[in-house]
């Protein structure tokens, strides 16, 4: 899980933090509350964990639960594979 969790910083530091140093953001940061996705952003998550992870993401799994934080995407991940 901590290469995925790797994995998603990066995608997240990107495409959406650009200039923003790692300790800027905490693996429990929630990216809505923060304003580091908004709905947009969101939809473009969803196609990356799509073809990186080589899952589908269901209309009902689009909850903050699953896809708010860098932990809450790991843990989804490690669910869906």
């Amino acid at each position: 899980m901590a290469e995925t969790v790797v994995t998603i910083r990066q995608f997240i530091f990107d495409n959406f933090l650009f200039d923003a140093a790692e300790e800027d953001l905490g693996n429990d940061d929630s990216f809505l509350e923060q304003g580091i996705i908004d709905s947009t952003g969101v939809l473009e998550l969803v196609e990356w964990l799509e073809d990186t992870f080589e899952i589908t993401v269901d209309d009902e799994e689009l909850v903050p639960e699953n896809l708010d934080s860098v932990n809450q995407l790991a843990a989804f991940i490690a669910k869906k594979t």
